[in-house]
């Protein structure tokens, strides 16, 4: 008595042990992994002490760990592993004596294990990720491991039930040869007048009838563990062909600015280990004793869509390509190191348009009209081994020639939206017939001259950022909320300029006045509905650009030259010119703030407070500096030379938060080449009618005597206005007025395509 009382103290100590080993780094972390969660899953928390009947329940889980461990020696192709596993699995049958004390054990254990990262996680909030599930994003970015966990478990019940219907086949055998051969010796002994014994006989009936029982019982579980691994199955790809659709949609996102995660791996991953269980399934429906069609054909199914849905496209084309220019494209095959070794397997691809790209509904049809002419569209699917990848890399691709639909009413070329296409045979190992697989890009639109880049680049913006997931390809609306744009507008200009600065609310309702045409500051824009007219089809009232056009002119002007005033909140932004008189009008003379122009594409101006004539203030706007003036003179040192403008709003010295932006160095004097040292500052003037405007002036060095700043002056045209030859390419003549929309898009595309002919 007193060793058994030993014995059950011990066994506490024992179970902690023999799952510290389990746990212990010497084994993989996927079998670590796989004992955890199969641990976990289990139901401990339904055993209590005082409920000593629940010994049938513990015994039976007692079971399940002991075939668990042997299922999982079995499948380990380490020797060293597998005998491991195999002691440990044969230790646990200590247990069998005090099922229910091991179970309360593992039961104490995982509530102390919870116990101690809740503790941590108060301590060090960075642990708290550890101890709690996973987000609902992170969780469908990687494999749910607890699914596939549980489908591998399940192929591996059913395979046991297989070995044991194996086992009582080969032992009923044995029992039958054993009847028929009694049966020959009791029929001898009858016919020698002997007394034969029957209780070996009857016993003999009594094991084949069990073993027949026994055997029907595993069969019927056996075929049950198939219907729910396939059902399982069904379900976890089910969440895999979505997680690839939202990578897809991620990634066409990722256009306008939003967040994507690029890395396929965790999809690869999760592909692969469908593929597996699949194999392992339909070669256990085939081994079952009478053939399940239903099962078959379910599984062939899923096999079907998971070989055609793993093919994706990696890096995407451009989405606004130019013909006669190169551009590259990368497809990535999921699956590609289970693809059957031998005969190469070579890309296509092919531009379609909408109305194709609508049409591939069903797979294999491929479109029967080509729409354009694509140089060098083909390529072969590599393996890259350190990578882990598969991939058919498109390079030097280019369009020659493009076919274009019928436009409707005042549809511009811009606006018609292509696709490239890829399509190949392959063959997976363990297979019987190759299967066809297809997949489009994203929406391209195709160009033939620099000019239309810009209002391509609109279609593709408002195709990204306001299309529907499955939407039927490219539909796309034609009216969307003035906050869905709002936040669009903010994304791109982030993500272009490269900043963590946002649109604020004052920036936010400047371009609402701007695309709605509605000057009053008090407005409420957030449920009014934007159209694709006004964003990038009609121009803006007294302007000859359109809303877009006028936006990207920002985001071009603040990545190139001035990203880092906008990130230091130097720039005030989108600002309307009553909204700015309202915050400067009781500020003193001398400060300023820097907006984007609204009257030309792509500048920056200064807006100040002045005294007026009558001894009051007046707001003076300085002439807009553009791209071409930013880069003859940075935007710091036009203000450091612009003395009388002192504060940037609302009360900051200039000089103090701009002094790191200054370049200007005291000039020396340069007396190897005999040259006069020409120094480039800013002046004011006051331009009639307008304010102020700047201009360059070149001053020689003050070395020499001739210290009088001297300006280029251009010959004024009547009405006083100035040529500008470097806006107007076309010298001193106005060209055709464009304000009217892209009407000669069509013409210009006719002259470029019969000269590359």
């Amino acid at each position: 008595m007193a060793q058994w009382t030993q014995m059950k103290q011990l066994i506490p100590y024992l179970a902690t042990q023999i799952l510290n080993e389990l746990y212990s780094p010497s084994f993989p972390m996927d079998v670590r992994c796989y004992l955890a969660n199969w641990i976990e899953e289990q139901r401990w928390e339904d055993f209590e002490p005082e409920k000593v009947d629940q010994e049938p329940q513990a015994l039976t889980l007692l079971d399940q760990i002991i075939s668990c461990l042997q299922n999982l020696a079995g499948q380990n192709p380490n020797v060293v592993e597998r005998m491991r596993l195999q002691r440990i699995s044969r230790n646990m049958n200590m247990f069998r004596s005090q099922p229910f004390q091991l179970v309360l054990t593992v039961r104490d254990v995982l509530r102390k294990e919870r116990e101690l990262l809740s503790q941590a996680s108060t301590q060090f909030p960075g642990l708290a990720r550890f101890s709690q599930p996973p987000a609902q994003d992170s969780m469908a970015a990687a494999p749910p491991t607890r699914d596939v966990d549980l489908l591998v478990l399940k192929v591996l019940e059913i395979q046991d039930c297989r070995q044991q219907i194996h086992q009582l086949q080969e032992e009923l055998n044995w029992e039958r040869q054993n009847y028929e051969s009694m049966q020959g010796t009791l029929q001898q002994t009858q016919t020698n007048g002997m007394d034969p014994s029957m209780s070996e006989v009857t016993k003999l009936q009594t094991n084949i009838k069990q073993h027949e029982y026994n055997g029907q019982v595993i069969a019927k579980k056996r075929v049950q563990l198939l219907q729910e691994a396939v059902s399982s199955l069904e379900k976890c790809q089910s969440r895999l062909i979505n997680r690839i659709k939202a990578w897809r949609w991620e990634q066409h996102q990722a256009t306008i600015g939003h967040p994507f995660d690029d890395n396929l791996s965790p999809l690869q991953t999760w592909c692969e280990q469908l593929l597996g269980v699949n194999g392992k399934l339909r070669q256990e429906v085939m081994l079952a004793g009478e053939p399940i069609p239903e099962l078959q054909e379910r599984l062939g199914r899923l096999l079907q869509t998971l070989i055609q849905s793993s093919l994706m496209v990696d890096k995407q084309p451009p989405q606004v390509i130019k013909t006669q220019s190169k551009f590259s494209t990368t497809v990535r095959y999921l699956l590609g190191e289970k693809v059957a070794p031998g005969k190469p397997v070579l890309f296509k691809a092919q531009i379609i348009t909408e109305a194709q790209a609508r049409n591939l509904g069903q797979l294999g049809s491929l479109p029967s009209e080509n729409v354009g002419e694509l140089i060098n569209n083909t390529a072969i699917l590599e393996h890259n081994t350190s990578g882990k990848s598969t991939c058919a890399t498109f390079r030097n691709m280019s369009i020659k020639k493009i076919k274009r639909a019928d436009r409707k009413g005042s549809e511009s070329v811009t606006e018609e939206k292509f696709a490239l296409f890829f399509t190949t045979e392959i063959s997976i190992t363990g297979c019987d017939i190759p299967y066809k697989i297809q997949m489009i890009s994203v929406p391209v639109v195709v160009i033939v001259h620099g000019s239309q880049d810009n209002n391509a680049l609109a279609t593709i913006i408002w195709d990204c950022a306001f299309s529907e997931p499955e939407r039927i390809p490219f539909l796309v609306p034609e009216r969307v909320p003035w906050k869905q744009m709002c936040r669009t507008l903010n994304s791109k200009f982030m993500s272009e300029v490269g900043t963590q600065r946002c649109l604020d609310n004052y920036n936010q309702h400047f371009l609402a006045q701007k695309i709605f045409d509605k000057p009053d500051i008090a407005g409420d824009y957030s449920n009014m509905l934007v159209s694709w007219a006004q964003f990038n089809k009609e121009v803006l009232p007294g302007r000859p650009f359109t809303f877009w056009q006028w936006f990207d002119g920002v985001i071009e002007l603040t990545k190139k030259h001035l990203k880092s005033y906008w990130s230091d909140g130097l720039i005030f932004g989108f600002i309307g010119k009553q909204h700015l008189h309202l915050i400067l009008k009781d500020r003193p003379n001398g400060t300023f703030l820097l907006r984007f122009s609204d009257s030309e594409i792509g500048g920056i101006t200064i807006a100040y407070v002045a005294p007026s004539e009558n001894g009051g203030q007046k707001i003076q706007n300085i002439q807009p500096s553009t791209k071409r003036d930013l880069e003859i003179r940075s935007l710091g040192d036009r203000i450091q030379d612009i003395d009388f403008i002192t504060h940037v709003y609302p009360d900051l010295p200039k000089n103090d938060v701009f002094r790191k932006y200054y370049t200007d160095n005291p000039l020396p004097r340069d007396t190897t080449s005999g040259y006069l040292v020409v120094s480039i500052q800013t002046k004011v003037g006051v331009d009639q009618g307008n304010g102020a405007s700047a201009s360059p002036f070149y001053s020689l060095s003050p070395n020499n005597q001739f210290q009088t700043p001297f300006q280029l002056a251009p010959v004024p045209l009547q009405g006083g206005m100035y040529p500008d030859p470097l806006s107007n390419p076309n010298g001193l003549f106005p060209g055709p007025d464009m304000s009217q929309g892209p009407t000669s898009e069509m013409e210009l595309e006719e002259i470029l395509n019969t000269l590359s002919e």
